[in-house]
């Protein structure tokens, strides 16, 4: 969040802020009035308790001298009773005042493109399209060849589940384990990456430590009865892993990750209502959360979203990376790069000259002091020094269904087989080709047979 010193005094670079994201002025305007009455109220509050001590001392000698004090004692009461209030109301105020603050985004770095929406997002680079391997045509969606290969099932996830969850079965499954596995050991075997294990349901207060609250409560899945939140990504328990600590020069920097099954609502126009696997309710991710110092934060993301990138040049997968524009950014985010992977089978506009279209599998951000001023997460630069709020920064390393859907769809072959990226093969035994085997897919009987 932004305290509130930024608020008063850098008030035209917050508008300004909320004008490139598209976010309605209309918050930082009652927040700097309901500011404004609060110090009112402050100062109101400070002159009376100082002639509440006036009089208390006027009180005390009337009595040393045994003169009558009703007077002043009634003026006292006066003061008391007027203080009472003053402070009540600005106790209001001030819950005001922090709720307003959980709502304003974060401030973009400067530099960053300015854009009214992702059609604004620059391109920086693509990857992996000067020697792309030979592909069927046309290429068969993930969702008919998952179907096909008996890998993929939503049909009876909706009989479980509902709308918007899959199976996934046989070398599907092992598939999904085989690149969860592949990403961890990489991270942590050659970008020193912590492993952590992370509970799934997180409190509320930790939801508000990295911005998912109250902004995107629409999107989360809340337990009834409970403070309780099925985990959106890993960043939010693992960033709150330190919450209200400080941390000392040599515990940075920190770089977990982190293996989560996540769970989202995907509210509203990019809702869960197509075929396959590329928007939906619960899914798979390795996520990567960094802690510096920060000075280094700016060098830390990008080599973050190297260290992402490295995962799809294993998987030899042609993918684009893009640097978000203002209006596409997180709440919480300065500064995010996005990287899209391509996915051949569909032909859309937005695609390479073969057509496909992109996914996004991850998005490294730098969310500067933004998250570990609402989390408390603090550093001492020396052991003689005050604590100061250090910078967070994540990626996801990646995110998995997305890259299933490449793998499924980029190394398809015409026998309606797909081969196994080379770089996961020891995690699937040495095994070669996906050809597909339900045990029970063709001999299950249905209702009413």
């Amino acid at each position: 969040m932004l305290d509130r010193t930024t608020i008063r005094e850098e008030t035209d670079r917050v508008r300004w802020a909320l004008e490139v994201r598209g976010d309605d002025e209309g918050l930082l305007d009652e927040l700097l009035a309901v500011d404004e009455r609060w110090r009112e109220l402050k100062g109101r509050g400070d002159s009376l308790r100082h002639e509440r001590n006036v009089v208390s001392e006027r009180i005390g000698e009337l009595k040393r001298a045994g003169k009558a004090a009703e007077d002043e004692i009634a003026r006292s009461n006066e003061l008391k009773q007027e203080l009472d209030a003053i402070e009540a109301e600005a106790d209001e105020l001030e819950a005001d005042l922090e709720s307003k603050l959980l709502e304003i985004p974060q401030i973009p770095y400067e530099g960053i493109p300015v854009g009214a929406d992702e059609a604004d997002n620059v391109e920086r680079r693509r990857e992996g399209f000067a020697e792309l391997r030979a592909l069927p045509d046309p290429v068969v969606p993930h969702y008919d060849i998952g179907e096909d290969l008996e890998i993929i099932d939503e049909a009876r996830a909706a009989k479980t589940s509902g709308s918007g969850f899959y199976f996934l079965k046989g070398d599907g499954a092992r598939l999904e384990h085989a690149l969860i596995q592949f990403m961890l050991d990489l991270h942590r075997e050659e970008h020193g990456y912590h492993d952590v294990f992370p509970p799934i349901p997180i409190s509320s207060e930790a939801m508000t430590g990295t911005g998912q609250l109250p902004k995107f409560a629409e999107d989360s899945y809340e337990l009834a009865g409970e403070d309780l939140w099925l985990c959106p990504t890993a960043e939010v328990p693992v960033t709150n892993m330190y919450r209200d600590e400080i941390l000392l020069p040599e515990d940075l920097p920190v770089k977990h990750q982190a293996y989560t099954p996540n769970f989202r609502r995907e509210a509203g126009e990019h809702g869960t209502q197509t075929r396959g696997i590329v928007r939906v309710h619960q899914f798979n991710k390795v996520e990567l959360v960094n802690f510096v110092e920060p000075e280094e934060s700016d060098e830390r993301l990008e080599a973050l979203l190297d260290e992402a990138e490295e995962i799809l040049r294993r998987l030899e997968l042609p993918y684009r990376v893009l640097e978000l524009c203002s209006s596409d950014l997180t709440f919480a985010s300065a500064k995010t790069y996005d990287i899209e992977v391509w996915a051949p089978a569909d032909d859309m506009p937005d695609g390479p000259d073969r057509g496909g279209r992109w996914l996004e599998v991850s998005s490294a951000s730098n969310f500067g002091a933004f998250q570990a001023r609402r989390a408390g997460l603090r550093y001492r630069p020396a052991h003689h020094e005050s604590a100061e709020y250090l910078h967070t920064l994540n990626a996801s390393g990646t995110a998995l269904p997305r890259i299933m859907v490449a793998i499924l769809e980029y190394y398809q072959n015409p026998d309606g087989t797909v081969t196994v990226p080379e770089a996961i093969r020891p995690y699937l035994g040495g095994q070669k080709r996906i050809e597909g085997h339900d045990p029970i897919g063709e001999t299950a009987v249905g209702e009413g047979s």
